[in-house]
């Protein structure tokens, strides 16, 4: 319940969550692999837990921005490391 109402204020604060997260990348993907932290994942982590969020640590932020396209980890010869222009 404390993740959701801290999820909501800052879509209030942002917009979205969605702009939240991309100001983070100045609205760029980020292709690298290897990694499962990076220091965008530690960052975004370190805010989230600053706000008072839980269980948001830099693995499970990384992953998350994995899945929501964030981050791109595909390797260089996979089909799906294209990046949209």
């Amino acid at each position: 319940m404390n993740n959701a109402r801290i999820f909501q204020t800052i879509q209030r604060e942002w917009g979205s969550f969605d702009r939240y997260l991309w100001h983070w990348t100045k609205g760029e993907t980020i292709c690298e692999t290897g990694k499962v932290s990076s220091e965008l994942s530690d960052s975004v982590s370190r805010d989230l837990k600053r706000r008072g969020m839980k269980f948001v640590g830099t693995v499970i932020i990384y992953s998350y921005l994995q899945a929501v396209g964030s981050i791109n980890s595909h390797e260089e010869t996979c089909f799906c490391r294209q990046v949209k222009s």
